[in-house]
């Protein structure tokens, strides 16, 4: 059976093998590239990862906590007016807070434009009506004076925005010093074309100027908050790390860069703020605490206790749905965009900022590489179902690692792209691995379905393991079938004629072959070969053989009948067909036997060819079956009578053969038993040279043995017998016949 030499060499299976892996070092590669490149689906999915960490494990608000919100509310806005209100409110509402003993106040509020409810500008509208009242309204000082005032009187920060709009912005403005330790940080930075500022007169009295853009993400939600902003070549600190500042009292910030990774903190002595490389910084989020929150209506009309405010860093902002200052978080839909400065500023007093660290990125890929490379190296080699559980332990790991480095230690590392590296790759070496397993069982079912029982062939290809390519040593039996007279009959028939009576003949004989776990091996003309115990095992094949064998003798009458009708229908001779059947058993060497071009799945040995010539032997001494003495061994119990012990042509010793007459209940019969005691006495006979004996016990064989057509073997010991008398062999005659035909 000839198969292609790449799968014999090991070609294939290496090809299959390592292509499998091939592409998987190369889609290992490719995520990898998706890491360093760092998409912002990639940066999404990240988040979101982290959104849930938070979601289970949330920041809490610490019950002594040094913030407060003055919340411009519903409530606040329905008693003093829609806003913006007058200066003088917030004036007086600055000088409230100051006598409550507030230690820093910050605006998450902007005020770039005069208030149009100063005196000067309410003059304006009387001059026509009142000259005198005009006057007297414009030598009072503007609202925005007044307001001015109350922020000299205690620290205060205002907001400013970073805004997309050059025209309406003024980049200048007071700027504190920034020292920049480790290089220029600004190429890393959040850039603004410009920045829309407070007036003039407010931020002189100002104790700083803080940013408060807290750009959302493409979901909505507001994770990371710029510590630190560029306005053209200008630096700008955030409204939360300027609050810090002024409250430490600290003249200077100073930025740390890694030249790599970017921006890796804000220093505001004694400490460090933590950002990312960008400057931003991570918001660990906690849920919304009221009790922050103090109503500006209570402040103004006095009713605040002023220990809610006494020595904290008080915010004021706005949770007014109007004022269109609500966000979003990890934990809250709806929240006031002032709260976000407010939980950056607990996060850095209390040490639970979240960072991602520089080395995230690398730690990720090493996670990536050593799982992936894992899986690669053992999924071909051990298995899908066992490499589950490595899988299943690696991302357990993977993600167990990184929930441990954002509980303890507030690091965030994503277990997301490694874990799925590590599924995908399981996944396409499973499948790979399928691939390959489906691609054997073809190989095997193409190279033997010709050949085996659809049975076997199955089992087979379920296993291919037990194909064993190359060559190896098997105890087996051999089957050697070729028809008698042959010539004959073939001059019944032209060529095509010739094709289909083969045909006819070959496939009955096949089929019984391949029904009781043979193998063809090959065709050879009239000739079949077929062998036993290979490619699986088989610990009946000696038996299976003989069964075969007499299940091929017996097809062979229904064949001859069907063949003569068709003669006759035809008008020409009918010859019959008849034929030798050879079993041998014993060692013999299977496996891919040829050439590097072509070779066939073959048996090899002195087995294969003393089952050959005993196929041969069957014509002259007139049965149909021939076995073995290992076989009639190996398959004890069956109708067999001795033959001979001869040489075959092209062996030194001598073995016992065997006539095959019938099964194993044929051999308990009467009439077989008689003809087995017969027999015996007659080959006894023969042996002891008692050739009158041997003569007269003839005719009681052929009589016994008529039913099973052994008048050939009877014709051929009766012609031995009368040459020994008239030239006996010697007293050193060992009842050995030599074979001088094969």
């Amino acid at each position: 059976m000839a198969v292609k030499s790449r799968w014999a060499s090991g070609a294939w299976w290496r090809g299959q093998f390592g292509g499998g892996r091939a592409l998987a070092l190369v889609l290992l590669g490719l995520m990898v590239w998706v890491r360093v490149a760092d998409f912002e689906v990639l940066e999404l999915s990240r988040a979101k990862t982290f959104d849930f960490y938070q979601k289970i494990k949330p920041r809490e608000t610490p019950p002594d906590t040094p913030i407060a919100i003055v919340d411009i509310d519903e409530a606040s806005l329905e008693e003093f007016g829609q806003w913006p209100w007058p200066r003088t409110v917030l004036a007086d509402l600055l000088d409230k807070l100051r006598l409550s003993g507030a230690a820093v106040v910050g605006f998450d509020v902007i005020f770039p434009e005069e208030d149009r409810a100063s005196p000067a500008a309410f003059a304006q509208t009387v001059a026509e009506l009142d000259t005198d009242l005009a006057e007297r309204l414009k030598t009072l000082p503007s609202n925005d004076e007044v307001f001015a005032q109350a922020i000299a009187r205690m620290p205060v920060v205002l907001g400013q925005t970073g805004i997309s709009d050059a025209r309406r912005g003024r980049p200048d403005g007071r700027m504190i010093s920034i020292a920049e330790l480790g290089g220029d940080p600004r190429p890393w930075l959040t850039a603004y074309p410009s920045l829309l500022r407070n007036l003039p007169v407010l931020e002189e009295q100002a104790a700083g100027l803080g940013i408060f853009n807290t750009t959302a993400e493409i979901d909505g939600i507001v994770r990371r908050v710029p510590a630190l902003v560029r306005v053209e070549e200008r630096l700008y600190p955030s409204l939360a790390i300027e609050m810090l500042r002024v409250a430490t009292g600290n003249q200077s910030l100073a930025t740390r860069l890694d030249p790599v990774a970017g921006m890796q903190g804000l220093v505001v002595r004694p400490s460090t703020v933590r950002t990312d490389g960008h400057g931003r910084i991570w918001i660990y989020a906690a849920h919304s605490d009221h009790s922050k929150y103090i109503s500006a209506r209570d402040v103004l009309n006095g009713s605040m206790p002023p220990e809610r405010v006494a020595g904290k860093m008080v915010l004021v902002g706005t949770s007014a749905a109007g004022l269109l200052d609500i966000r979003s978080t990890p934990l809250e839909r709806n929240i006031p965009g002032v709260e976000l400065h407010a939980q950056m500023i607990e996060t850095i007093m209390f040490g639970t900022q979240l960072q991602q660290p520089a080395d995230a990125a690398a730690v990720e890929i090493f996670a990536m590489l050593g799982v992936g490379l894992l899986m690669i190296l053992l999924v071909p080699l051990v298995g899908a179902r066992s490499t589950l559980v490595l899988f299943l332990v690696a991302a357990s790991g993977i993600a167990g690692w990184s929930w441990y480095s954002f509980t303890t230690e507030l690091k965030l590392y994503d277990p997301v792209l490694p874990i799925l590296t590590s599924l995908v790759l399981y996944m396409m070496l499973t499948y790979a691995g399928y691939a390959r397993e489906e691609a054997q069982r073809r190989q095997v079912r193409g190279a033997f379905s010709r050949y085996m029982s659809p049975a076997l062939v199955e089992r087979l290809a379920q296993h291919p393991e037990q194909l064993k390519l190359g060559g190896e040593m098997r105890d087996m039996t051999l089957l050697f079938a070729d028809v008698r007279g042959f010539t004959t009959i073939s001059e019944q028939f032209d060529a095509e004629g010739l094709t289909r009576f083969m045909n006819r003949f070959l496939t009955p004989m096949t089929d019984v072959i391949l029904s009781r776990q043979g193998c063809i091996d090959k065709y050879m003309g009239d000739a079949i070969m077929a062998f036993w115990n290979a490619p699986l095992d088989d610990p009946d094949h000696a038996a299976h053989a003989c069964e075969a064998a007499l299940a091929m003798k017996a097809r062979l009458e229904p064949l001859n009948r069907e063949l003569e009708e068709e003669a006759k229908a035809e008008g020409r001779r009918h010859v019959p067909i008849n034929i030798g059947i050879g079993l041998n058993s014993g060692e013999v060497c299977v496996g891919n036997m040829g050439s590097d071009q072509r070779f066939d799945y073959s048996v090899l040995g002195d087995t294969v060819n003393l089952a050959s010539r005993l196929e041969g032997q069957s014509k002259p001494y007139g049965v149909t079956v021939v076995i073995g003495e290992n076989t009639w061994e190996r398959a004890p119990g069956y109708a067999t009578l001795e033959l001979d012990l001869i040489k075959v042509k092209g062996k030194t010793e001598a073995v016992r053969i065997y006539a095959l007459l019938g099964d194993r209940a044929e051999a308990v019969t009467p009439g077989f038993q008689a003809l087995e005691q017969a027999h015996e006495a007659m080959l006894a006979a023969y042996r002891a040279q008692n050739w009158g004996v041997a003569r007269g016990l003839i005719p009681r064989c052929r009589e016994l043995g008529g039913v099973y057509d052994l008048d050939g073997l009877y014709d051929l010991y009766e012609e031995r017998i009368q040459a020994y008398e008239a030239a006996p062999p010697g007293a050193q005659w060992d009842g050995v016949f030599v074979a001088t035909s094969k």
